[in-house]
């Protein structure tokens, strides 16, 4: 409800304060301005009730507050709200009890708000499609007006752009995030600086998509730079500047329009969809679940338990990685990974 108009002049103080704690503690851009317009809600309906401080917020308020949120209608396409629209208010009403407890405005009992039931939607490529994105770089660059090297240096960004979404199971932002610097060539690890809550981790790196990248950076980035000193490791032909996510999910579609398989190309897909994929596929290798939760640097095991429903693979019947043999483990790593 970001065309709400707020009158209480610490309302309007508080949001632009949380949105700057959101954007200190590294919360993606999305989230930064997304959060804070969600919590302006419930900022109009305290002032609707009179209730012009923050100090005098409580549990009762923020319940009546969340039935109301139940009651009132979807004002883009009519009936109520969905139960992932309402999940997005809980979450950022934790957040902003969160908030103010941590910078000593209130102290607030956590919410007692279970997130309504909803469908899973979480979905991922095969290995087979994996392959075929792969297979695509060659078709999916027009030569109009590019040189031979200026071609061969984005088919090549191609090849890291898979490595580091897929083979490494990246989230979008931190793949954005990813300068040349944070990747060890030497230990073949991969430093995520950028991390969710800025949480760094480390990522080790196959051999397959380290090739990938070294071919990247040492032969092909500089083309791509024009001479610039940005240490972006993902950079635009056009503009020799990082490349946000939206450039490299457009790349990736590019990819995956010019694969030929028609099933593929009508899937809704996008770089999370490749660290599902990634996910779902040691899953079904024998990784062990305590493994891949460090490796997408998730915060607790719940939030890598849902690949368990995509890979169908009941939690019990999850087999440990450590028992596969050691060139059995490289092999599926290679060949689950499509690479």
């Amino acid at each position: 409800m970001k065309k709400l108009s707020l009158q209480n002049s610490s309302y309007k103080y508080l949001e632009q304060s949380f949105r700057e704690w959101l954007d200190v503690l590294g919360y993606a851009p999305s989230t930064v301005y997304n959060m804070p317009n969600l919590i302006r809600e419930l900022f109009y309906y305290l002032e609707q009730r009179s209730v012009t401080n923050i100090k005098e917020l409580d549990i009762h308020h923020i319940e009546s507050y969340y039935q109301k949120l139940k009651e009132r209608s979807n004002q883009r396409r009519g009936g109520g709200l969905s139960a992932a629209h309402l999940n997005k208010h809980i979450q950022a009403l934790r957040k902003f009890i969160q908030y103010l407890r941590k910078v000593g405005r209130l102290q607030i009992p956590e919410i007692n708000l279970e997130n309504e039931e909803t469908e899973t939607k979480l979905t991922y490529l095969t290995g087979e499609e994996i392959k075929e994105l792969f297979a695509a770089i060659p078709k999916a660059t027009s030569t109009k007006n590019k040189s031979i090297e200026t071609v061969q240096a984005i088919q090549a960004r191609d090849r890291a752009m898979l490595a580091i979404f897929y083979g490494c199971g990246l989230r979008r932002n931190e793949g954005v995030s990813l300068d040349v610097g944070d990747i060890n060539f030497d230990r073949s690890i991969l430093h995520v600086r950028k991390g969710k809550n800025y949480k760094e981790r480390l990522v080790p790196i196959s051999k397959t998509n380290l090739k990938h990248l070294t071919e990247y950076i040492y032969d092909h980035r500089p083309e791509l730079t024009k001479g610039s000193k940005t240490e972006a490791l993902f950079i635009g032909y056009t503009n020799a500047k990082r490349m946000q996510g939206q450039s490299l999910t457009i790349r990736l579609r590019v990819l995956q329009y010019h694969t030929e398989n028609i099933e593929l190309q009508e899937k809704e897909i996008g770089l999370h969809m490749l660290r599902h994929s990634i996910a779902t596929h040691f899953l079904q290798a024998g990784m062990k679940l305590e493994s891949i939760s460090r490796f997408l640097g998730h915060s607790s095991l719940e939030s890598t338990q849902i690949y368990t429903h995509l890979a169908g693979i009941p939690i019990e019947r999850v087999q440990p990685f450590d028992n596969i043999k050691n060139h059995d483990r490289i092999q599926l790593s290679e060949d689950e990974r499509g690479l």
